[in-house]
């Protein structure tokens, strides 16, 4: 029964994801006067869902790996830490929460 439920919720996760995808698609191709099928945001989103999955099961290796059984901001750090550019914007995120672990995370590096 616990298996029905995850994969009735994760269904419903792609359909959210897909509805989303297909909202940011139509906004973009609007502005370029230009059309997408179906088939590229079903296929866009397919290879975005592949990519969440990949970036949750990093993410849970950091910090099981750490001794913690939460991700924290040091494991999407880690894992952004060969992207220059997202990991500038993740770190001036983080300098502008009001946690002080947070910020003390950020300034490690």
């Amino acid at each position: 029964m616990a298996g029905e439920e995850d994969e009735a919720l994760e269904e419903r996760l792609k359909a959210a994801l897909w509805l989303s995808v297909g909202k940011i698609v139509d906004e973009e191709m609007l502005k370029l006067g230009l059309n997408a099928t179906p088939q590229f945001i079903g296929a866009l989103t397919e290879m975005l869902w592949a990519q969440i999955e990949n970036v949750s099961e990093d993410l849970q290796s950091f910090a099981k790996h750490a001794g913690r059984h939460t991700i924290s901001a040091e494991d999407v750090l880690l894992l952004a830490r060969r992207n220059d550019g997202l990991d500038t914007i993740l770190r001036k995120c983080l300098d502008q929460q009001p946690s002080s672990k947070s910020k003390a995370a950020a300034k490690k590096r």
